[in-house]
C-alpha cells in the first residue's frame, strides 16, 4: 500500500511539472457581495508565491472572453459568489461536472451565465480542463452598489484560500507562503479598485446614492421611450444622413 501512494505521489507530482494551472476571482468588486471571487484571488497573490507554471488571474465580469484562458488550462480553480439557495455567508465546495449546474442553478448576476458558455466552449473544442473547482460563497448582500464585502463573506476567504491551496496541493502544485505580503501596488487586480481604497474612500450615501441615481429614479425625472424601434430607426436614419451629408442628420 505504501508503495502504491509513493507511486501515485510521483505520478501527481509529474503532472503537476507540466500542468498548465488558472486560480481565477470572477464577479463584480461594484456590487458588495458580488466582487468575493475577485478580492479571495486578490489575498491570494497578496500572501501567497507559485511555480511558474500557475497563473492567478482577476476574470471580473469578462465571461466569455475568458475562453482561452480556460482552453489553456488543466487546472482550474474558480472563486466566485454564487447562489446555492443556503445560509448567507455559506462556503460550498463543487468539483468536476457539477461546476456548470451550480453556477446556473441561480444566477447571482449575468457573468455567471457568461462563465458557464466559457466552459461549454472550451469542451466544444475539446480543451476543457481535467481538474475543475469552484469555490463559491453565499452572498448576504447584492444590492448595495459601490459597497464591500460583508463581513459573513469576508471572512470566508481565507478557508477559501485554504480550500484551493489544499486543491492544488492534491494535485502537486504547492504554494509557498510569502514572508511578507505583497504591497497593494502589486495587485493582481485593478490597483484602482484596492479593497482599502473601495471601503476607506466610499462617498457618503448622500453623496451617492446606494441603488442607483436619485437625480434619475425621482418622479418623473426620467421615462423610457414610448415606442423604442421608432426611436432607433429615426437615429438611425440621422445617422445615415449625417454619413451622406457630413452634416448632422435629422428630420425636417
Amino acid at each position: 500500500m505504501q508503495n502504491s501512494q509513493v507511486i501515485s505521489d510521483a505520478q501527481s507530482e509529474g503532472e503537476a511539472e507540466g500542468a498548465r494551472v488558472l486560480v481565477l476571482g470572477i464577479g463584480n468588486l461594484l456590487w458588495a457581495d458580488e466582487g468575493f471571487g475577485v478580492r479571495a484571488v486578490e489575498e491570494l497573490h497578496r500572501c501567497y508565491r507559485f511555480p511558474a507554471n500557475v497563473r492567478l488571474m482577476d476574470g471580473g465580469t469578462q465571461g466569455i472572453y475568458l475562453v482561452q484562458h480556460i482552453r489553456e488550462t488543466d487546472i482550474l480553480v474558480v472563486f466566485d459568489a454564487v447562489d446555492y439557495g443556503l445560509e448567507p455567508g455559506t462556503m460550498k465546495l463543487v468539483e468536476g461536472d457539477e461546476v456548470p449546474r451550480f453556477l446556473g442553478a441561480k444566477k447571482v448576476s449575468l457573468h455567471q451565465t457568461g462563465f458557464q458558455e466559457v466552459l461549454a466552449m472550451a469542451e466544444m473544442m475539446g480543451d476543457y480542463p481535467k481538474h475543475l473547482l469552484l469555490i463559491g460563497v453565499q452572498p448576504v448582500e447584492l444590492e448595495d452598489y459601490g459597497g464591500s464585502l460583508r463581513p459573513q463573506v469576508k471572512d470566508k476567504i481565507e478557508p477559501a484560500i485554504k480550500a484551493s491551496l489544499d486543491f492544488l496541493s492534491a494535485h502537486g502544485i504547492h504554494a509557498e507562503r510569502r514572508d511578507t505580503p505583497l504591497p497593494d501596488e502589486l495587485t493582481v487586480g485593478c490597483s484602482t479598485m484596492l479593497l482599502s481604497r473601495y471601503e476607506n474612500e466610499r462617498p457618503d450615501e448622500t453623496e451617492a446614492f446606494r441603488k442607483g441615481d436619485s437625480r434619475v429614479l425621482a418622479a418623473g425625472g426620467w421615462a423610457g421611450p414610448k415606442d423604442f424601434d421608432a426611436e432607433m430607426e429615426q437615429l438611425l436614419d440621422q445617422e445615415g444622413t449625417r454619413r451622406l451629408t457630413g452634416r448632422p442628420g435629422g428630420r425636417g
